[in-house]
């Protein structure tokens, strides 16, 4: 890298070109590919881009003597200085090919101008405590190496594919993986200019059969220059807003704020198990009463059949795969409940989990053809089955019309990588996984394309399945299924999450400040109690008013305030920043814990002009500062009186 401009259409071209390693590699047959494909039969062509802000290229390389082919779909994103591919394997002949293994999807070394130590800027993924999405770091040193991947089969389980490499010469490159399965990740410090990244799928040594092809994970590059290390994460943030975020009428759509149908029914009820039409229509229409409508009423699990014969130990979770409305409390389907919502001027959402099939339910009675069994309680839906896969998506799709769905929630509560590997095929590792995500991307895609106007909620045992390829097709509106309602543990899930995604949620059952604004972003689910006297829905107006006011803000800047260390302990503050450079205008939310000793905290603001003036207000007093860029960079003190306590500042440029 240099100090020059960044080039985007020279760097795919440079990177490449014929004759030139490309910046990926893999063996075939026992030989590494930067021995074969100078042999191979090259070729490169410019495609037509559908966005005006990017170019496309395919490049194919082929290998006469057994007909193997490889291609690299090569997007490049000239407003944002980001580069993209994913690689696709041939079999273009009449007989099985050869193994085809240690696939890196990118495999490159990054070299810079100035001497000095690399930083890698990475996060925790989702493992339910105050640690997701934890920030962390770690210098590479020449030598110095990490290796990430997930557990279980789901992307963002335990580690996180969202990265940045922080240069010694003020540039890096944030680094995002597209891969709803198993990934792997290793960045190793080469030498004090140099790094080295590799990434691909972890499990993938298979043949192919005559004609069969297959996808790899996709890998995405954006380079940034800055002293700052947080132009790469906001560039990034705006990236993804951009050009990795589901359209509605070909805007990037935004996520909704919603409410669940009065959350926590008495045992043996679980999640709502309980739940009739009568009464969630009742509870519609007290919604209205108390001028307390969401965007979206978010109905959950439990609907279905069987769900709530707790008499004989069903539950919302041991029943999946019976994917027919319970007439007995939903006389009608769940058409009448999606009618009412409509009439206060909302949407309807409602929960699914498919892909999990318990065993003697429904699908696995009727098609035990298409479930993939590894010894446990429930299969796994074979979504690489076409058939299968044609059926699913024709499953759900009606459900979803017939019953008025205007979004869909998918959850995913099982580990499937055991399932995978127990049904490759001898000689085939990796291709049940491939086939999985291939049939995963095609439905989100069908039900995206039958349904224009509809949102996926990505949910997998909260936030575990979190990637670029799932980002560009959904968004995790549940990120963690860590203590419901606990707010020190929300307020670190948002502070390292907004670090790469500006659109994910979480829930909120109270109205007191400091609980309520540890769920500030741009999208919640109210878990309100609308039948007891535990809160006064003025409170909850003010709540919603606010959360409407701050919202807005979540999808431009966003800068931590209080380092990147632990900022999971009850004896700190905890605060960010939010700015809009549209306006000039953006908030400070801050927090005091409970065994927190200090009153006051002195934080430093980001990406303000140093010479423009602000007023500075705090949203509960109403008091107003007036300070100007520099002042407020170089330290603005926060104040709060009593521990457990949070704060909101509003600033804007006079």
């Amino acid at each position: 890298m240099t100090d020059k401009p960044f080039d985007v259409t020279r760097w795919i071209e440079t990177h490449f070109a014929k004759g030139k390693i490309p910046p990926f590699s893999f063996v075939y047959d026992g030989k590494p590919s930067r021995e074969l494909l100078k042999k191979w039969k090259y070729t490169a062509a410019r495609v037509e881009s559908d966005e005006p802000e990017a170019v496309e290229y395919l490049y194919t390389y082929l290998d006469r003597s057994t007909g193997l082919q490889v291609e690299c779909r090569v997007k490049g994103f000239t407003d944002f200085d980001a580069v993209e591919w994913v690689l696709n394997f041939k079999n273009d002949s009449q007989a099985n090919s050869a193994s085809i293994s240690q696939v890196k999807v990118v495999d490159l070394d990054f070299e810079y101008p100035q001497k000095g130590n690399f930083i890698l800027h990475y996060a925790d993924g989702s493992h339910v405590s105050k640690h997701d999405f934890h920030q962390r770091t770690k210098v590479l040193a020449p030598g110095d190496s990490l290796y990430m991947a997930p557990q279980g089969g789901r992307s963002s389980q335990v580690a996180f594919p969202f990265f940045n490499i922080e240069s010694p010469a003020g540039q890096g490159v944030m680094v995002a993986v597209g891969w709803t399965g198993t990934w792997f990740a290793d960045i190793a410090g080469k030498t004090d200019r140099s790094v080295t990244l590799a990434s691909g799928m972890k499990y993938l040594d298979t043949y192919l059969y005559p004609q069969e092809s297959i996808r790899t994970p996709s890998i995405c590059l954006l380079f940034w220059k800055g002293d700052d290390r947080m132009v790469g994460h906001n560039r990034f943030r705006r990236f993804v807003m951009a050009h990795h975020t589901p359209k509605v009428d070909g805007k990037p759509a935004h996520f909704p704020e919603s409410s669940s149908f009065n959350y926590g029914d008495p045992s043996p009820c679980n999640e709502y198990t309980c739940l009739t039409a009568d009464y969630a229509i009742a509870l519609i229409r007290r919604y209205k009463q108390f001028d307390i409508v969401p965007e979206v009423f978010w109905l959950d699990a439990g609907w279905y059949s069987q769900a709530a014969d707790y008499k004989n130990h069903k539950n919302w979770a041991n029943t999946v795969g019976n994917w027919t409305v319970d007439r007995e409390k939903f006389p009608d389907g769940l058409k009448p409940v999606s009618d009412e919502a409509h009439k206060v001027g909302a949407k309807f959402m409602v929960w699914f989990e498919p892909e999990r099939v318990i065993k003697g339910s429904q699908w696995a009675e009727e098609h035990p053809e298409w479930m993939l069994d590894a010894g446990t309680d429930a299969y796994l839906f074979d979504l690489g089955n076409p058939k299968a896969l044609e059926w699913f998506c024709d499953q759900i799709g009606e459900l979803i019309e017939q019953n008025g769905i205007d979004y869909y929630r998918q959850d995913f509560n099982m580990e499937p990588d055991i399932f995978w590997q127990k049904n490759d095929e001898p000689g085939r590792t990796g291709i049940r996984e491939i086939r999985h995500i291939e049939g995963l991307y095609a439905f989100w895609d069908y039900l995206r394309q039958r349904f224009p106007g509809l949102l996926v909620d990505n949910c997998a045992s909260g936030g575990r399945r979190i990637d670029l390829e799932a980002t560009s097709r959904s968004a995790p509106m549940w990120r963690t299924d860590y203590n419901y309602g606990e707010p020190v543990g929300y307020q670190c899930h948002t502070y390292g999450l907004e670090m790469y995604l500006p659109q994910h949620g979480t829930g909120v059952q109270k109205t007191d400040k400091f609980t309520f604004r540890s769920s500030l972003g741009t999208s919640v689910v109210y878990n309100w109690k609308i039948t007891n006297g535990s809160s006064s829905f003025y409170e909850i107006q003010d709540c919603m008013k606010e959360f409407r006011e701050v919202r807005p803000y979540f999808y431009e800047d966003y800068y931590p305030l209080t380092g990147s260390g632990d900022i999971t302990g009850d004896n700190i503050w905890m605060a960010y920043q939010l700015y809009r450079p549209s306006d000039k205008s953006g908030f400070v939310v801050a927090f005091r814990r409970e065994a927190c000793p200090d009153k006051t905290h002195t934080v430093k603001l980001s990406g303000l002009d140093p010479d423009a003036v602000y007023s500075v207000t705090n949203k509960d007093t109403g008091e107003t500062v007036s300070k100007s860029g520099r002042e407020l960079a170089e330290g603005f003190v926060l104040t709060l009186d009593q521990p457990r306590s949070s704060l909101l500042l509003k600033y804007q440029a006079e």
